[in-house]
């Protein structure tokens, strides 16, 4: 059963569809759920404020409910209080702002994801064996700025909307080609097409540098387009893998939107569809996309999986060795340690980002 749309309440923003399919998977990867509970356990341990460098994850609701909870996010190392606690972004960073922080915090905790510590060792490596360095990413992107900073006299930015034309190596037999995480697949292999035509000897890693989570994320989009009417993208506008999942959702020829939350969704775009798809970018919380699913008000739901997920990243190796000698220290004063109380990190895989969020607000 339909209601009009004139009925529904602006507020509430309730509209009726036949049925809303969820992609599988979708929001948090690995890399997303780490920062977010290393940042947890930051603001668990020191008291505020804490200081983080650049947006923890690009969720503007992620990045709220850390600023409720005392972290005062900054552009620049030289913001940080001398001596106060100091986190950077999953985004990674260049070796100048590692360097300051770890000069200026009381405590420093870098938070990068594993897979862009990887685009940083290919980086450094190429340019120290003497190789031209094409970075396929959008300019200005956090992860972009501390890749590129890694090689500043070896590496040129492609972004992929506007192609190879201004590169020109020094050797072409000596061109290597990297990539942003969160790139769309078919922009990454529309420039690793024609860099490969144009230099025969291009090297690029065995293994893509897209993240896992984003191409099984742009396939997931790829299938719900075919079986959806309209499209919901959930996750801020700075995200860039989200923003890659509007893409590739619109490339099927669906009507594809993002939306941070219910508030964005537009009527509109749901007159006379039947089936609304729904899925979310990797730093965009569930409960925002239950929220989004609970204001489309479908009459049925159902889950669409191309693949399933479970990798795992651990904290950061300074705050498991933080969290660690807390731990000792508090169980010094004990002969042993309470039989059924675990440590502080051996139970960390059995809580998510999901509960993280769950308890900076309560």
């Amino acid at each position: 059963m339909r209601i009009g749309f004139a009925a529904a309440l602006v507020s509430t923003m309730v509209v009726v569809v036949d049925t809303v399919v969820l992609a599988a998977p979708r929001g948090f990867c690995a890399g997303v759920e780490m920062a977010i509970k290393a940042l947890t356990w930051m603001v668990r341990v020191f008291p505020a404020p804490i200081f983080c460098y650049h947006e923890i994850v690009h969720n503007a609701s992620v990045v709220s409910a850390f600023e409720r909870a005392g972290v005062v996010f900054v552009e620049s190392i030289d913001e940080v209080p001398s001596g106060a606690p100091v986190m950077l972004s999953a985004h990674g960073s260049s070796p100048e702002v590692v360097a300051a922080a770890l000069d200026r915090g009381g405590v420093m905790v870098d938070a990068v994801c594993p897979l862009v510590t990887k685009v940083h060792h290919e980086v450094k490596r190429r340019a120290a064996e003497g190789f031209d360095i094409i970075y396929v990413g959008h300019h200005g992107h956090d992860e972009a700025v501390g890749t590129m900073a890694e090689a500043p006299g070896a590496i040129s930015l492609v972004d992929p909307n506007e192609g190879l034309d201004p590169f020109e190596p020094r050797d072409p037999a000596r061109v290597a080609l990297v990539a942003q995480t969160t790139l769309g697949l078919f922009e990454w292999e529309s420039v690793l097409e024609d860099a490969r035509d144009r230099f025969p000897d291009l090297w690029t890693a065995r293994r893509s540098d897209l993240c896992y989570a984003t191409t099984n994320r742009q396939a997931a989009v790829e299938a719900l387009a075919a079986r959806c009417d309209v499209v919901l993208v959930v996750g801020s506008e700075n995200s860039s893998n989200t923003q890659a999942l509007v893409r590739v959702s619109q490339a099927s020829g669906t009507p594809s939107y993002r939306v941070d939350g219910p508030a964005a969704v537009d009527p509109a775009w749901l007159a006379d569809v039947t089936t609304v798809g729904v899925t979310a970018g990797a730093s965009a919380p569930d409960q925002s996309v239950r929220e989004v699913v609970a204001a489309v008000g479908a009459a049925d739901s159902e889950i669409m999986r191309v693949t399933t997920e479970d990798e795992y990243f651990p904290l950061p190796p300074s705050l498991r060795a933080l969290l660690g000698a807390l731990q000792a220290a508090v169980e010094g004063g004990y002969s042993a340690r309470h039989p059924g109380r675990p440590g502080l990190l051996e139970d960390d895989r059995s809580w998510g980002a999901a509960e993280a969020l769950d308890m900076l607000s309560n």
